[in-house]
């Protein structure tokens, strides 16, 4: 795929995952919540270019960088989203300021990354950009689930 579809594919999965979260969303027991993560993986490997075979080292610190910076955006993003039990028993999720925050913020260090690759004459593919979405939302994905699980009901039961 060329590097303008990658980039493509990644504006349009932020942005629908993004537009997402700020609406409140039940989340399902089982789910397929692996599976955009899953599918933004094997494009970043398939197309390959996660390293410049030029500037090798510098590639591999940035690219190790970049992933870093992924999963560090997941965590806080989970981290930063609210979870709730309704009456019914359902769980529900709804991003907030603070994970709009987290993902300027971790915005600006991606693109500051890239800048200094840039700087730096390591020719960068958009396989990295992929890779580290893919495992941000992974990590969110994950903890949500995994905190979902462990919400109590918002309210009063009779023993």
């Amino acid at each position: 795929m060329s590097g303008w579809l990658n980039a493509l594919v990644v504006v349009a999965v932020l942005g629908l995952v993004i537009a997402r979260q700020l609406r409140p969303r039940r989340v399902s027991a089982g789910g397929r919540w692996w599976l955009i993560p899953g599918i933004l993986l094997v494009l970043a490997i398939r197309d390959g270019g996660l390293v410049d075979p030029a500037h090798r080292d510098l590639s591999v610190l940035l690219l190790c960088a970049e992933l870093l910076v992924g999963a560090g955006i997941g965590l806080a993003w989970a981290r930063t989203t609210r979870v709730w039990t309704e009456k019914d028993g359902s769980v529900w999720t709804q991003g907030t300021r603070a994970s709009i925050t987290v993902w300027v913020v971790g915005i600006a260090v991606r693109v500051a990354l890239y800048a200094a690759g840039t700087a730096a004459g390591v020719r960068e593919e958009t396989g990295s950009v992929l890779l580290a979405v893919a495992l941000t939302l992974l990590i969110r994905a994950a903890l949500l689930v995994r905190r979902a699980r462990g919400v109590e009901p918002s309210y009063r039961t009779v023993a």
